[in-house]
């Protein structure tokens, strides 16, 4: 087993994955528990100082799920999930803080935070009594999308560079704990609110919030998802829907800071943890894996990641960080002379005719079926844009070919 330990904001991690503030981190029990399991960290769900003014709606999460044949069990892909902050007491998480800070001094308890963009003294409050505690860093929640906005919290702040550059300052101000804004998808260029709190002092950012998102409606009532006694309101999308989302704001934000960064959005899989970590990441938080199989998949986690290293001869995590970035470019830059062409290996083709009806209706009208079943592509038509490669059920039957 390769080493899997790693730095982040002063912080030596047993192994990159943490929890990401979301409903598995709902107390200090649940936290214990998942430290037991074997993650190297958590951040809390986010704390407010006067946690009795919250009050959560139920039910309060909605799924996209599907499943690939009649009567087998359903895949969730997103999770929509409209829950505020921790109805817990701030003075009951200090208690907590401190009992896992004590217990588990080699896991990294970070706390996240929310207040105000227009008022100093609740951030400050809350940084300072959470180092007096003993967590071992502050994430600043400049991210949720639902619910707080309103109220001129989360999504708010880190939609506007000033407001975030701005209580980031505040809170490092008063504390020596690493700090580390949680950045939001939900804006147009994540790398401007990023590069202001990065100039402020941040000391790491978390990427990426979830996604803005109305998962379905109820066909029969006519009520978006989640139905709450006929009402519903915009969520918070996470899970494998939105990882494409969470790569690229990653690969962005790594290209354009030089702090630390968590890599957050769909986590489910060690190759999908691999992915973030070539593209920048320092580290891993997941939220929706672990609420649909809970803590144990850290197991899986942590071998797959491991024998990939191995695999592939990286002798650290921070060898194999960022390796991806120099592969990435800007569209025009990209090869447009060389064209690959789909070929069809007949002996695996089980006549499903999915290439040739995508080809025919959503491509080039390439593919051909001759009168005794064979499928065949016309090279002169096929421009290789790949469709028939994606949409083929059997491995290996279709190949894209380039010039020798």
């Amino acid at each position: 087993m390769v080493d899997l330990s790693v730095e982040f904001c002063g912080f030596k991690l047993i192994n990159p994955f943490l929890l990401a503030s979301a409903p598995p981190t709902g107390s200090g029990g649940m936290m214990r528990r998942a430290y037991q399991a074997g993650w190297a960290g958590g951040v809390t769900k986010t704390l407010f100082l006067d946690a009795s003014v919250i009050d959560n709606p139920t039910p309060r999460l909605a799924s996209l799920a599907f499943s690939s044949q009649a009567g087998e069990p359903r895949r969730i892909f997103a999770f929509e999930n409209i829950e505020l902050v921790t109805e817990r007491s701030f003075e009951t998480w200090l208690k907590e803080i401190k009992e896992l800070s004590q217990e588990f001094p080699d896991r990294m308890t970070i706390a996240s935070i929310m207040d105000d963009a227009a008022r100093p003294e609740g951030w400050q409050k809350m940084a300072e009594a959470l180092q007096a505690a003993g967590a071992d860093g502050l994430e600043l929640n400049f991210s949720c999308p639902h619910g707080m906005p309103e109220r001129g919290m989360g999504a708010a702040v880190g939609q506007h560079a000033d407001l975030s550059a701005r209580v980031t300052e505040w809170v490092k101000q008063v504390t020596d704990l690493p700090v580390i804004p949680k950045m939001t998808p939900n804006v147009t260029d994540i790398t401007l609110p990023a590069r202001a709190c990065v100039q402020a002092g941040a000391d790491g950012l978390a990427a990426i919030n979830t996604v803005a998102a109305i998962v379905g409606v109820d066909l029969e009532n006519l009520t978006p998802l989640p139905n709450v006694w006929g009402w519903s309101t915009p969520g918070g999308l996470s899970g494998p829907a939105i990882k494409p989302i969470a790569l690229r704001c990653v690969a962005e934000l790594a290209r354009a800071v030089e702090v630390p960064i968590s890599g957050i959005g769909g986590v489910t899989t060690w190759r999908d943890a691999a992915e973030f970590l070539l593209l920048g990441a320092n580290n891993l938080q997941v939220c929706s894996a672990v609420m649909a199989r809970g803590y144990s998949i850290i197991e899986d986690l942590t071998r797959g990641l491991s024998e990939y290293l191995a695999e592939k001869e990286f002798s650290s995590l921070n060898e194999m960080r960022g390796q991806a970035l120099a592969n990435l470019t800007e569209h025009h830059n990209l090869e447009a002379k060389r064209k690959v062409k789909a070929q069809i290996d007949q002996s695996l083709c089980i006549a499903c005719d999915a290439c040739r009806i995508s080809c025919l209706d959503g491509g080039h009208q390439a593919i051909i079926k001759r009168k005794e079943g064979a499928y065949e592509v016309n090279s002169n038509r096929c421009t290789g844009c790949s469709l028939c490669f994606h949409v083929c059920p059997v491995e290996g039957c279709i190949s894209l070919l380039g010039p020798e």
